[in-house]
This record gives structure tokens, C-alpha cells and sequence, in this order.
């Protein structure tokens, strides 16, 4: 159900009224008892957003969440204060990292 907007013509008195689509407008006005009451033209109803926000990234699974973790370049995770063993031990696990990221379409010289 909507809330419309009211003005009255006779005292200047304004007020919101939740009241369904199907239902007249209302005529009398609550304040001085006049049938000067008028509906105003509002912006409809619009969608209305309170409080800080969301962002799309803010409902994502779990398996996509480790696969953006398992992307990241490993300077990156041990500046973060990750605690992944394999970013921390270094080069050692370079090889294996590069055989699971996803093919960037080069084509690789070393033999």
C-alpha cells in the first residue's frame, strides 16, 4: 500500500496517508474539520534505500570467495596478513600455484 500525500486548501495543513490504490482520496481535512483536503502529486512509488549501502560482492559463496583468494598474486596475501602456508613458504610452491590458475592464453617458452 502506497502512503499519498495531503495537503489541505483551507488551513495549509499537510500530512501522509497510508491507504490502499483502491481506496478514494481522502476530502476532510484532521486539522480544521474543512472538506478542503487535496492529494498531491508525489514522485510515486519509488524504490527507497536507507542506511550505508550493499555491493554485489557482498553475497558471495564460499567457493568463489577461495577461488578470489587462490587469484591473488602471493605478494599480496602475505601483505594482507593471510595466514595461507603455501603464499608464506615462498617460491617453493610457485610451480604448483601457476599449474591451478586459470590459462591466460600465452603461450610459454622455457623447456
Amino acid at each position: 500500500m502506497p502512503t499519498y500525500d495531503y495537503q489541505c486548501d483551507a488551513c495549509g495543513h499537510e500530512l501522509e496517508i497510508f491507504q490502499p490504490i483502491t481506496e478514494s482520496p481522502k476530502r476532510k481535512c484532521p486539522s480544521c474539520g474543512r472538506q478542503k483536503l487535496r492529494r498531491l502529486l508525489g514522485s510515486g512509488a519509488a524504490v527507497v534505500f536507507k542506511g550505508s549501502g550493499f555491493y554485489q560482492t557482498d553475497y558471495r559463496s564460499e567457493s568463489y570467495k577461495k577461488r578470489a583468494a587462490a587469484d591473488k598474486p602471493a605478494g599480496d596475501a602475505a601483505s594482507s596478513g593471510s595466514s595461507n602456508d603455501a603464499a608464506a613458504s615462498g617460491s617453493s610452491n610457485d610451480a604448483g600455484k601457476a599449474s591451478k590458475s586459470k590459462p591466460t592464453g600465452k603461450v610459454s617458452t622455457e623447456k
